[in-house]
């Protein structure tokens, strides 16, 4: 089992940034790729931004450039820096983990909301 906690999110005006962490603990050796997918009411979960063991990352079309996603293995922790937020990213976003056999761990998010 892998446990998943996020920490970061509240409440921010529009063209504001926050940064979002999250610690993984359990069996992390069984971990590639780990990020943020969010979740904003009425829609479906979406990802965000993911990063694997080597550092490969993956963006969101709507996120890049304003996103940057970072980990550091030794600690086990991935972070979520967004600058030049918009109402548009109000949502709760939830850490993942994903293993090699592509079975998905969940954080149990953190809010993030955006004011104009």
């Amino acid at each position: 089992q892998v446990q998943l906690v996020e920490s970061g999110g509240g409440l921010v005006q529009a063209g504001g940034s926050l940064r979002l962490s999250c610690a993984a603990s359990g069996r992390i050796f069984s971990i590639n790729a780990m990020g943020w997918y969010r979740q904003a009411p009425g829609k479906q979960r979406e990802l965000v931004a993911t990063v694997t063991r080597g550092g490969d990352t993956i963006y969101a079309d709507s996120v890049k450039g304003r996103f940057t996603i970072s980990r550091d293995n030794a600690k086990n922790t991935v972070s979520l820096l967004m600058n030049s937020l918009k109402p548009e990213d109000t949502a709760v976003y939830y850490c993942m983990g994903r293993n090699y056999l592509d079975y998905t761990y969940w954080g149990q998010g953190t809010q993030v909301t955006v004011s104009s």
